[in-house]
């Protein structure tokens, strides 16, 4: 395990009671705020000294209550991204990102020159903090703590001041620093889409301490977790690869299931993929329909059906190796007459797939 946190601290009436083990990969702490999410990555950076308990890193004790063992901040080689970006306004990009060098972090030119290019900063570098966008300014902050060559990336909701548009421009840049930055990443969000889009491994809180924990397909396509995610945004993720580009606008995704058609997606064949369903805008059906437009009609087995206190059901779908999630009303899941077990057919409009909601996949 690459991380690994069994922590108890009080912080006045607030009871922290948490226990993880994170494998390599992006580990998302997820829940409302207040959860205690920031005070668990505090106590891995340093920031905070539980009252009791052990934080292992990468096989280093950091914290051990018992043996008196604590590690101090400043020799845990964390990187740590907070909400803004924090740099120095008086330096410029090239020399906030070799500031890193000061607190021996990589020195090589090699290791700038790979930062910048991951990033997309290498016409900023002359910029001055105040010349940056919100988005270009997360991005500096990023590369700045990867410069430091830290055991471990800390990202406290780096997105949360950003509009949409930042946003959307700063997930592929961390989707590729999940994928080629080689460097175990503890995030923080209450974003269910950016969880869908990072996530490797999830960590979901709920006041102070951990109610569920695994990898990130199978978290949140667990009808279990709509209460926490929420009806609107409860949804399974996909990984499918890019099988072909057609004329007429659609591009065609191969998953374990069958095949995803969805208006034309920007990456080239053979790309892998991660595309985020949402539970509310797939239908079911008992028969193949016929003469409708949605394109993708795929073949599934009812897992389970969550009945809550209002109208709704949540149903859990297996689509070949993958889990869907559908949200139907009662009166719809009695007359279709769905059990476990139950054939039937997932039925999704191409255009109900948000490209916000398509992002990079993890390489097999």
């Amino acid at each position: 395990m690459s991380l690994s946190v069994d922590i108890r601290h009080s912080l006045g009436a607030f009871r922290l009671d948490v226990q993880f083990d994170a494998p390599d990969g992006v580990t998302v702490l997820f829940g409302r705020s207040g959860s205690g999410k920031t005070s668990v990555v505090n106590a891995v950076a340093g920031l905070l000294t539980p009252s009791q308990g052990r934080i292992v890193v990468a096989d280093q004790v950091l914290f051990d209550s018992r043996q008196g063992n604590y590690v101090p901040v400043h020799k845990r080689r964390m990187g740590y991204v907070f909400q803004e970006g924090r740099l120095f306004p008086h330096l410029t990009v090239r020399q906030n990102l070799l500031y890193a060098r000061r607190v021996g972090g990589n020195r090589s030119e090699e290791g700038l020159k790979r930062v910048v290019d991951l990033l997309g900063v290498g016409a900023l570098l002359d910029r001055q903090p105040g010349a940056l966008s919100g988005g270009e300014a997360q991005r500096v902050a990023i590369g700045r703590a990867l410069l430091a060559d830290p055991v471990m990336l800390l990202m406290d909701e780096p997105l949360a001041a950003l509009d949409g548009a930042r946003k959307a421009e700063i997930l592929p840049y961390l989707e590729r620093l999940r994928t080629e930055a080689g460097v175990p990443i503890l995030y923080v969000s209450h974003n269910v889409s950016e969880v869908a889009r990072l996530a490797t491994h999830v960590v979901v809180m709920e006041e102070g301490r951990v109610l569920q924990a695994g990898p990130a397909g199978a978290l949140l396509a667990d009808p279990g977790m709509v209460r926490v995610m929420g009806v609107r945004d409860a949804g399974a993720v996909l990984q499918a690869r890019v099988l072909r580009h057609s004329d007429d606008g659609v591009t065609e995704l191969q998953f374990s299931g069958g095949v995803l058609c969805l208006p034309e997606v920007e990456a080239a064949i053979g790309s892998e993929l991660r595309v985020r369903i949402l539970a509310q805008d797939v239908m079911l059906a008992i028969t193949r329909p016929t003469g409708i437009s949605a394109l993708n009609i795929l073949p599934v087995e009812v897992l389970s059906l969550r009945r809550g206190d209002g109208p709704g059901v949540i149903v859990q779908l297996r689509a070949g190796n993958d889990t869907l999630l559908a949200r139907i009303t009662r009166r719809s899941a009695d007359a279709l007459g769905l059990q476990t077990g139950s054939a039937c057919f997932a039925v999704l409009k191409s255009v109900a797939v948000a490209q916000t909601d398509i992002g990079l996949g993890l390489q097999s």
